[in-house]
């Protein structure tokens, strides 16, 4: 398994929605990026004033990620992406 560094975070997308909510099947050119994710993994934290500040998200959430953010990775098979924290706009409840 990938284990972040500091304030980052391994994310994986959410499926996008096939069709509309009222019925209507979208093409895959129409389809919007997934703003979605699932927390995979989570850095130890960012270290400020040799304090580590822990990030706020763990394990498990699900989180709304900046659409273009983080970085691509392939790894065993999945598609991840790696973002710091700040990328994270809020926690799905």
């Amino acid at each position: 398994m990938l284990k972040p560094l500091q304030d980052r975070i391994v994310i994986k997308m959410m499926e996008s929605e096939e069709t509309t909510k009222s019925g209507i099947i979208l093409s895959a050119s129409s389809k919007e990026k997934p703003q979605i994710a699932e927390v995979i993994a989570v850095g130890p934290g960012l270290k400020q004033d040799g304090k580590v500040i822990e990030p706020e998200v763990k394990k498990g959430d699900k989180v709304v990620v900046s659409k273009y953010s983080g970085t691509e990775v392939k790894y065993e098979g999945e598609e991840l992406i790696i973002v710091r924290e700040s990328d994270i706009l809020a926690v799905v409840c």
